[in-house]
């Protein structure tokens, strides 16, 4: 009869990260490039693991590592030993009272381009041993897996674990060039923009955006571009290729763009996120009080 999987099974932290990183990303090597270790590594750390606990975690497939049984099994023990070693990781971060080390921030490429990069220029101008590691994408990065210290949003969390803080709440219009509205002509409210091209997101990054575009039907437009870059979408609209909802604090400015009915907005919020582990951290706290201050009151 097979042994039940529990946190003592894997008897070390080592373990357990090196199989629900193997679980997580479906490949070796997706696995070591997350735990920035070498793929032979992970390989013999893996085989030594289904030895010691006589099973297979894994079958190997042409698509990759899919989880057995045992293997799902083994998830619930990895996992509640993941949440104590990141705990753990969290409180001492938490009171770490050193203006130096890494702070992992996430937020999109246009908050980054308009905000946070500069925030962390007059950070580094202050604290430059507080090395920041910046990663942009439209994907919720967690912070409860330590995946980032602090993040840029536009959805506020519901975790308990979580502190936010509401940074500015923004408006969005609807923008095109010149050249596209010359040939086009204006679309029309309430005819779903019929005749008209659009650029819009990928449905996994705005839903909405299948529907409605600045609180307009999109049902009689042509979707030319889908996109999940707001800078993408910035650079298409300038290119003619459609229209695009767009923050006005990016295209207001943009010589290349008009907005079409200014009379017409649609708002978004924007918030702070870190675990309230880290809420102490001078580190984390440094940098989160460059963001807040990036941000002008409304």
């Amino acid at each position: 009869m097979q042994k039940r999987i529990t946190p003592e099974t894997f008897m070390d932290w080592d373990n357990a990260r090196i199989f629900l990183a193997i679980y997580r990303k479906g490949t070796l090597r997706s696995a070591a490039a997350l735990l920035d270790i070498d793929q032979a590594t992970v390989g013999r750390r893996l085989n030594a693991l289904e030895s010691s606990l006589g099973a297979r975690l894994f079958l190997r497939t042409p698509s990759g590592y899919m989880a057995t049984p045992a293997g799902e099994q083994a998830i619930h023990a990895a996992e509640k030993m993941e949440q104590a070693a990141l705990q753990f990781q969290r409180e001492m971060q938490g009171i770490d009272n050193r203006l130096s080390g890494v702070v992992r921030v996430t937020t999109s490429d246009t908050m980054a381009a308009h905000f946070v990069i500069g925030a962390m220029q007059r950070l580094h101008k202050q604290h430059p041993d507080i090395r920041i590691v910046l990663t942009t994408g439209t994907e919720i990065t967690s912070l409860t897996r330590r995946e980032a210290d602090l993040a840029v949003r536009t959805l506020k969390p519901t975790s308990p674990d979580l502190i936010s803080r509401h940074l500015a709440k923004r408006s969005m219009g609807l923008y095109a060039t010149p050249a596209y509205l010359k040939a086009r002509g204006m679309p029309e409210p309430g005819d779903g923009l019929a005749g008209h091209d659009i650029i819009i997101y990928q449905p996994t990054v705005a839903p909405r955006h299948q529907e409605k575009i600045c609180l307009e039907p999109v049902h009689n437009a042509r979707v030319a571009l889908e996109v999940n870059s707001g800078l993408a979408m910035l650079e298409a609209a300038r290119q003619g290729i459609g229209m695009a909802e767009l923050p006005c604090h990016m295209a207001d400015g943009d010589k290349r763009l008009v907005r079409i009915w200014p009379e017409r907005v649609d708002h978004y919020d924007v918030w702070l996120v870190m675990h309230s582990d880290l809420s102490r951290s001078a580190r984390v706290r440094a940098a989160a009080d460059a963001i807040i201050a990036s941000f002008p009151e409304q």
